[in-house]
């Protein structure tokens, strides 16, 4: 990735960068500190959260618009180090929107290298279960190729990370938070009913309900 700023060019992928700015405070409510980064995308480019950078402390015109060769192209802060994994996520998914948190009882998932099964039919909004991709440097081609295989390997759009942390995938920003939300909450679910008994899984069948119901779930 080229260092040398390209220029604000508040212009390019407005909506997009837009549509960052306004989500970064649910970011901010999932994930300490500055440690998480979202991004949406709009065709071959994606607008992502600058890199250490407090989630209120930014602008449309200060949010980095990179190429899916991993090329800034607008934006007057420099991108997330999570790049690669977007870009990888996006290349393999065709999705429009990734949220990656470090969330405590995600997190706490991914240190345990623990999977999480469908011991409740929301599971379903992301997959069957969500796997753990093996671990790598932060910010690495590496990582961005493991989440992308422990993904695929699952059929889920979401994925722990080894000693790292969560990320998912979806059509927009607004169902990755909510998806990211409910593998959270899962999350707390699975760990606290381990600590009294053994968790009780959802047969296939059952799963496969779920996901059809859901197909016609809300408001026509």
């Amino acid at each position: 990735m080229t260092d040398p700023a390209p220029g604000a060019r508040p212009g390019v992928l407005r909506e997009a960068r837009e549509a960052v700015v306004d989500h970064a405070p649910a970011l901010a409510r999932l994930t300490p500190g500055r440690t998480g980064n979202l991004s949406v995308r709009d065709g071959d480019r994606f607008a992502v959260t600058p890199t250490g950078v407090a989630y209120d402390a930014f602008g449309v015109a200060d949010v980095p618009v990179v190429d899916l060769d991993g090329e800034r192209v607008a934006g007057r802060m420099k991108p997330s180090s999570e790049v690669p994994m977007h870009r990888h996520i996006y290349r393999g998914y065709g999705s429009e929107a990734i949220v990656h948190t470090h969330s405590p009882w995600a997190t706490t998932m991914a240190v345990l290298h623990q999977e999480l099964p469908p011991i409740h039919y929301m599971i379903v909004a992301v997959g069957k279960r969500v796997p753990v991709a093996e671990y790598a440097p932060y910010g690495t081609e590496a990582l961005a190729a493991n989440v992308v295989a422990a993904m695929e390997e699952a059929e889920a759009t979401a994925s722990f990370i080894e000693n790292h942390g969560l990320v998912v995938t979806a059509g927009d920003i607004e169902t990755a938070l909510e998806h990211t939300t409910h593998v959270e909450d899962l999350s707390r679910l699975y760990l606290q009913s381990s600590a009294v008994g053994e968790p009780t899984e959802l047969p296939e069948a059952e799963l496969d309900t779920a996901i059809e119901q859901f197909e016609g779930y809300g408001q026509d």
